[in-house]
């Protein structure tokens, strides 16, 4: 388990590092091999993932009891403070790379190379950009759609409807907080699951313009750099709500069993930080991907 040494918390030999290391190396390699079509490839991938599952509940159990047990000081949680402060600050520079590139697109790359024509004569500097073909998608069943052929997803339907789910997420996250904080363990519960079945309900509609937009709009990975920028923002911003929901529904857990004390409680605040911080980049995606 963990010790204090002279006066600083450290924390005694563990072998999580290593099972983690394990983890993602057979996803990692998994992942390569099935881009090759490789037959090992999606089993080692299933192996690496259920690994890094098995190693997150038994590592962060472990913490979870530590923490509970009392062995953790002002120290320790300044640490804890530090260590969640800088992985938001390094989520918020990966964001801001994709940011980047969609502004860097849009704003200069586009313009630069239709002024210059070197795609084809005739190339225009429309957004977003679908190749010769334009971007009008006929159908599903059409015989008449081409390559490169896509309709954008409008702003003010399921998009509008997610950024309200998930501001209103941040809204009850923030009155379970202050539930903790004064003891009222019924509310707590409450506005805690209300936060999670928010996220899912997030989850859920997102999942459903993918298959709207795949299906029926022609809108895909493949859809040139508009498809490219659309789905790697949008898809790792919902990779980062499911994380972000299932976070908060251990943390749930957690409070259902009576973890957690009025003025010590970083467990859940660590997950409340990352939650806002979920929420405000999808402002930003709502705006610049979805309204401009």
């Amino acid at each position: 388990m963990s010790a204090a040494h002279g006066g600083y918390y450290l924390p005694d030999p563990t072998k999580w590092p290593t099972i983690t290391s394990m983890g993602l190396f057979l996803l990692a390699l998994g992942f390569i091999l099935k881009l090759h079509h490789l037959p090992p490839g999606p089993w080692l991938m299933i192996a690496g993932a259920v690994i890094i599952v098995l190693m997150l509940c038994a590592w962060f159990g472990q913490v979870a009891v530590e923490s509970e047990a009392g062995r953790y000081d002002a120290q320790v949680d300044t640490s804890f403070r530090m260590g969640m402060g800088w992985f938001i600050v390094s989520e918020v520079m990966f964001f801001g790379a994709f940011f980047a590139a969609l502004f860097y697109t849009r704003v200069l790359s586009v313009p630069w190379i239709a002024g210059e024509e070197l795609l084809w004569p005739g190339f225009e500097a429309t957004w977003p950009s679908a190749g010769p073909a334009g971007a009008t998608f006929i159908g599903p069943d059409s015989h008449d759609v081409g390559p490169g052929q896509f309709s954008t997803i409008g702003a003010f339907g399921i998009p509008l409807l997610n950024t309200v789910i998930l501001l209103v997420s941040s809204v009850t996250l923030t009155i379970a907080h202050w539930a903790l904080k004064k003891n009222q363990r019924g509310a707590l519960n409450f506005w805690l699951f209300v936060t999670v079945v928010l996220g899912a309900a997030f989850m859920y509609f997102q999942v459903g313009e993918y298959m709207e937009a795949y299906n029926h709009l022609g809108l895909t990975l493949g859809s040139g750099v508009y498809g490219a920028t659309f789905f790697m923002l949008t898809g790792f911003h919902g990779f980062h709500v499911t994380v972000g929901a299932i976070t908060l529904a251990v943390i749930l857990v957690r409070c259902l069993r009576g973890h957690f004390k009025p003025d010590e409680h970083f467990g859940f605040e660590g997950a409340a930080w990352y939650w806002h911080f979920v929420d405000t980049v999808w402002v930003g995606l709502f705006i610049f991907v979805y309204i401009l």
